[in-house]
Formats: structure tokens, sequence, C-alpha cells
């Protein structure tokens, strides 16, 4: 008498797990399709210039076909460098401490400072570097391109760090002070190689993020038509580049703006790889 009811509530609860389970597998494809939407779009598009002129010439003059984007790349390359120099080390230091000031108050100041920093526009951020460095230099430079970056990538790695260094085991450097390490070599030498891999994957992934702005560059680095020759001069990048490109009334220029946001898509998508890469390979050498 008894299993019936047993019976027919079990087969009701895995048919709404198998509802639910459908559901989730439509709502991941549903996320996909925009993804894979655009990148198909910009990669047909983008082909119809994607060959060695665009990556070793200069641009063209205004009207006449050819040309490519090779000091764009150049500059952009050079600004996430840039970026790097400035960010880094005020990054990742500051995560250490964060992970090892736990809750005390300027500690959370801090890591409120980093969240709010995260969600400031890009576009404030190029105003606020406008202030203080070009107007004062009076020109535009991949310096002040490079500052913009940096200060958006710091919140990023900064919080990504912390997060990571409460992962590694408290045993670790437990084990490290017993055995007579001071604190601050148990910290860069234990503690860090541990989270290593995390961490580059942070910084990758900070990387992908600045690699595609354009509003801070509108207003620190500009453009230039010509090879960069030193950080202090305006300097072209790809997002700068394929914007004024893409609002040109050239069909030539209109295609080769494709192409930079097809190469500009290759860079983000290539370093998301990366940096899952790199983590799988921590994670390799942690166990």
């Amino acid at each position: 008498m008894k299993s019936a009811p047993i019976s027919m509530n079990y087969r009701r609860r895995k048919a709404v797990d198998r509802t639910m389970r459908l559901i989730c597998l439509l709502m991941a494809l549903c996320i996909m399709i925009p993804l894979f939407s655009l990148m198909i779009y910009v990669t047909v598009r983008g082909l119809k210039r994607f060959d060695l002129d665009f990556f070793i010439h200069l641009p063209a003059p205004v009207g006449e076909p050819g040309g490519g984007m090779a000091n764009a790349i150049v500059g952009t390359i050079t600004m996430i460098l840039i970026a790097s120099c400035f960010s880094l080390p005020i990054s990742i230091l500051g995560g250490v401490y964060l992970a090892e000031a736990g809750k005390t108050r300027f500690a959370s100041l801090v890591r409120f400072t980093a969240d709010v920093l995260s969600g400031v526009p890009s576009i404030v951020v190029g105003i606020f570097v406008y202030q203080v460095l070009v107007k004062p230099m009076h020109q535009f430079s991949a310096l002040a391109g490079g500052l913009a970056l940096a200060i958006l990538m710091i919140p990023l790695v900064t919080r990504t760090t912390e997060e990571l260094i409460k992962l590694v085991p408290r045993n670790m450097m437990e084990g490290s002070l017993a055995l007579g390490a001071p604190r601050w070599k148990t910290t860069l030498f234990v503690v860090l190689q541990a989270a290593r891999a995390g961490i580059a994957t942070g910084v990758l992934l900070a990387v992908a993020r600045v690699a595609g702005e354009t509003a801070p560059l509108l207003f620190t680095s500009l453009n230039n038509q010509f090879w960069p020759s030193q950080i202090s001069e305006p300097t072209a990048s790809l997002t700068v580049q394929v914007f004024t490109f893409a609002i040109s009334p050239f069909q030539d220029w209109q295609d080769q703006a494709w192409t930079g946001a097809l190469v500009l898509l290759i860079l983000v998508v290539g370093v998301s790889l990366l940096s899952r890469l790199t983590l799988k390979g921590g994670r390799g050498l942690a166990n």
C-alpha cells in the first residue's frame, strides 16, 4: 500500500530534477550565444584586412588605401608594460598586506577603497590623469596612458592577490615559522610561491581588461600616426585607432577598424586562455 506513493514521489522528484537540469543547460547556451555571435561576426568582418601589411605598416594617409596599425599595436603593448610596472608592485604587496592584516581598521579602509576604485568608470580615471599629468606636461603621452591603465589594474590585482593568499593552507606558514624563518621571508618565499599561479592568473585577467579600454586613452595618450619614439609623446593604441577608423567615411579605414577589433578580440581571448592554463599548471605543481 505504501510503495505506490513512494514510487510516485520518486518519479516526481526525478522529473523535477531533469527539468531543472534542462533549464540550466538552456541558460548556459544562452550565455554562450552572444559571445560566439560576436566572435563569428568580428572574425568574418575582420579577416578582410587581416594580412601581414596590417601588422608591419603605418596607417596610410587620409583617403588612400592600404596601410596598417603596426604603430598602434606597439603603442598598446608599451602602455600595458608601463601600466604593469606601475601597478603590479603596489597591488601585489597591497594584497599581501590585506591578507596578513585581516580585519584591522586600516585594512578594511584599504579594502573598501579598492572595491570602490574597481567600480569607478574608466573615463573618470582618464579625466583624473589628464588633470594631474597631461596638463602639467602640456602634452599627451604613453606615460599618462600607462598610468591611467595602472589605476584600473590596481584594485583587480589587489583583491585577487588577497583572496588567493587567504587560500594558502595555514600549516605551510606555521611550518616555515616553526623552522625559524622570519615572517617576511615566510610571506615572500612560502606564501607567495604557493599562490603564484593564481596571482599570475589575476594579473593576466587585469591585463585583458585594460587592453580593451578606450575612454581613458582618449584623455591621456590620444593618438599618433607614426612610430612611438619615446613614452613622453602622444602614442597610438589599438582601441583609439579602431575608434578613429570606425567613424571615418572611408571604407578601407572601416575595414581596418574591424581587423583591429579582431586583433583585440584575439588578444583578450588569448590572455584569458593563458590565465586558465597558468592556473591549471600551478595546481599541477602544487599537487
